[in-house]
């Protein structure tokens, strides 16, 4: 099962390739994607992404995991969530969304196990 390709970015406003729905933020991995809700974890700016918003992809069996901090890099990321990821034998990249996404989808085409966590605004 390979990664869908993102096929869309703008702000506030993600599309993945073969999914009708359009997304604010969104996982993706192998076979499927769906709505970030940070609701679901309690997670905000700062401190940031959460192991808990990243076990759903992780659990997929994903080797590298890409993830987008917004447009103005707004989204932290705790050294500790990149310990997490990395302990679970995970490459993690971190950039600004725009960047993540051209790094995730350079990944898919590769045919990479790939998933990734997206933030479209700040």
């Amino acid at each position: 099962m390979s990664s869908p390709e993102i096929a869309s970015l703008s702000w506030g406003h993600m599309k993945v390739k073969g999914c009708s729905t359009s997304y604010k933020d969104c996982k993706v991995w192998p076979g499927g994607s769906r709505a970030w809700d940070w609701r679901e974890t309690g997670t905000d700016h700062y401190p940031g992404v959460q192991p808990a918003d990243l076990e759903e992809v992780l659990r997929k069996g994903v080797q590298t995991l890409v993830i987008g901090r917004g447009m103005s890099e707004a989204l932290q990321v705790p050294p500790s969530t990149l310990d997490y990821v990395k302990k679970q034998g995970v490459d993690v990249r971190v950039f600004q969304t725009e960047q993540a996404v051209k790094e995730y989808n350079a990944l898919v085409e590769q045919g990479a196990k790939v998933g990734g966590v997206f933030h479209s605004t700040c």
